[in-house]
């Protein structure tokens, strides 16, 4: 059996089980995702308060299948999304040092970060922590923490 054959089945049996493929939730045109207090360059102290804004879509906890939502991530000291693992913008952003997770639906938290330079970027994640389509994420910021 060819690879599309294989792929168009297990798109059937996922969506007789219910589940999505990952990567197919839609944002719609214009969705932005920005830090409401951070500016690139800024130079700050630790503990690190980040606002998450959002514009063209609503904030809903992980799980919720709710046209035009997501819930946010914050990827910290890494990559901007898509230079980082081989098919990250097609399955769940890893729960780590490095990615951490708003699935409550928070729009803001503090950062306990040692000093020197971090890079921050939010990231909108749909109902199972994937990337919507196209992706809702912030440019990269720089901060330095003092």
């Amino acid at each position: 059996m060819t690879a599309a054959p294989r792929t168009a089945i297990l798109a059937a049996a996922l969506a007789v089980s219910g589940m999505a493929l990952a990567g197919e939730t839609a944002a719609p045109e214009g969705a932005k995702a920005y830090f409401v207090n951070l500016r690139d360059g800024a130079a700050v102290s630790s503990p690190v308060r980040v606002v998450f804004g959002l514009r063209g879509m609503g904030v809903a906890p992980a799980g919720t299948q709710r046209a035009n939502t997501g819930h946010h991530h914050l990827l910290i000291d890494r990559p901007p999304l898509g230079e980082g693992a081989e098919g990250e913008l097609n399955a769940p952003l890893p729960a780590d040092d490095h990615h951490r997770h708003f699935g409550g639906g928070q729009t803001e938290t503090v950062l306990d970060l040692p000093p020197g330079e971090h890079s921050l970027q939010l990231v909108l994640g749909d109902k199972s922590h994937v990337p919507h389509e196209p992706p809702v994420a912030s440019r990269v910021i720089t901060i330095t923490v003092e």
